[in-house]
């Protein structure tokens, strides 16, 4: 599986931006997928993930209530809906795909290249 993320830029406090992960390869759909950034100084961190079919999703606390993961199996894609964005949200934004449900990276054996959020105060 090649995953390439977009949709990052340059926004305000308090705005939103939607990040999407394009996958290409087979069996896309029986891959969990999760979001991950990095931000400078601090190592890469777990955003939130959703199981093979969407029923499930899982969030890190410090985005729960503004972030939403969702796929969409049929164009092999996964989003990343940001509301409420804070400056604290400024880093590279990574689409990763692996086959256990989890907040690990080391779980997840596929990544994108990366996508930069910025958000301005």
């Amino acid at each position: 599986v090649q995953l390439q993320a977009s949709g990052g830029g340059l926004v305000q406090t308090g705005g939103s931006l939607r990040l999407s992960c394009a996958a290409s390869g087979r069996n896309f759909g029986t891959y969990v997928m999760g979001w991950f950034r990095l931000a400078p100084g601090k190592e890469r961190e777990f955003v939130a993930t959703i199981n093979w079919n969407g029923a499930r999703t899982s969030y890190a606390d410090s985005v729960k209530g503004r972030f939403t993961i969702s796929r969409n199996i049929a164009n092999n894609t996964v989003y990343l809906q940001m509301d409420s964005l804070k400056p604290e949200d400024t880093a590279v934004y990574y689409c990763a795909g692996g086959h256990a449900y989890s907040s690990s990276r080391g779980d997840y054996g596929y990544w994108g290249q990366g996508t930069l959020v910025t958000v301005s105060s």
